[in-house]
């Protein structure tokens, strides 16, 4: 798989516990951070949800990371330069500017310290322990966004 196409779909019960999930933010209630996204279309400029992890690091820099690769929301947010982050009634509306591969080894590093309980499954065996180089060779098939 090229890592700047590399998605992997949801499959079997995924889908249907996805819908379930995304509930919660909607709802209110985050799990570890994580907050209902919404991005316009980039084809229809409709507002298109889903959840996401949001990673807060030491300095306070607020970070998305897309496990999944290069998905829908990964790609309308960069067509879009920002989107909407939201938790109950509250919306906060941000921009996005991507990291380059070189720059997400810590920031991947944390994500899988944080979450890999939850995505582990996919980074292909690669863990919070893996080395530099191992986390530098997958990085360009994992989407990191700084926003603010």
């Amino acid at each position: 798989m090229n890592a700047s196409t590399r998605y992997i779909a949801p499959t079997g019960i995924e889908p249907i516990m996805n819908k379930v999930m995304n509930l919660l933010p909607k709802l209110g209630i985050s799990v570890l951070n994580s907050r209902l996204l919404a991005v316009r279309g980039r084809k229809s400029g409709e507002w298109r949800t889903t959840m996401v992890n949001l990673m807060v690091t030491d300095d306070g820099a607020r970070y998305l990371v897309a496990p999944r690769g290069h998905t829908q929301w990964v790609k309308n947010l960069r067509a879009a330069g920002g989107g909407e982050l939201r938790l109950g009634r509250k919306t906060e509306e941000f921009t996005a500017a991507e990291v380059p591969d070189a720059d997400k080894v810590p920031l991947l590093r944390q994500y899988l310290k944080t979450w890999g309980w939850e995505v582990g499954r996919f980074f292909e065996g690669v863990t919070k322990d893996a080395t530099d180089a191992e986390l530098a060779a997958i990085a360009p098939g994992f989407p990191v966004f700084r926003i603010g």
